[in-house]
């Protein structure tokens, strides 16, 4: 798998939710497991069906988590304010010099989120970002077409 960025927040997030599954969802799963066995013929038993199923999917979740933690790289607190990196916060014009100001996070692809103004480092504006010093005006080829960006300020 390869190297996910995630921010030391998220990391312990995705913890939290690890000790969660392994712990706490696995006995109530096998609580409604011993619900349904209660209730006789296994082969015809619904309630049984769906309670593995929904072990099936924790033992998935809890793979998919460990694998994501294994390969976990952390966002640097110490980020250099001279150039984007993965963990920047970056305050953008785009579409030329009279288009619309933003402001973004750069993160890994596991922890991005437009709506909360987290961009991937793997996106085209996230990738074309890294690199770039304030000031620096540039064009990023976008699914929706050719965007002008200019990068107006770099921080923490």
């Amino acid at each position: 798998m390869a190297d996910i960025w995630l921010t030391q927040e998220e990391i312990d997030k995705r913890e939290a939710r690890l000790d969660y599954l392994k712990t706490t969802r696995r006995l109530e799963i096998a609580e409604m497991l011993k619900v349904a066995r209660a209730f006789g013929d296994l082969s015809e038993n619904a309630e049984y069906d769906a309670a593995k199923n929904e072990q099936a999917k924790n033992e998935y979740d809890i793979g998919v988590l460990e694998a994501e933690l294994r390969s976990a790289k952390v966002i640097s607190e110490e980020i250099d304010t001279d150039v984007i990196s993965v963990g920047s916060v970056v305050e953008i014009r785009i579409g030329g010099s009279k288009g619309n100001k933003a402001t973004y996070r750069i993160v890994g692809s596991a922890e991005a989120d437009p709506t909360a103004f987290k961009i991937s480092n793997e996106s085209p504006i996230g990738s074309s970002l890294l690199g770039h010093k304030k000031g620096d005006k540039f064009e990023v080829h976008t699914p929706g077409g050719i965007v002008k960006v200019e990068v107006i300020g770099i921080g923490k």
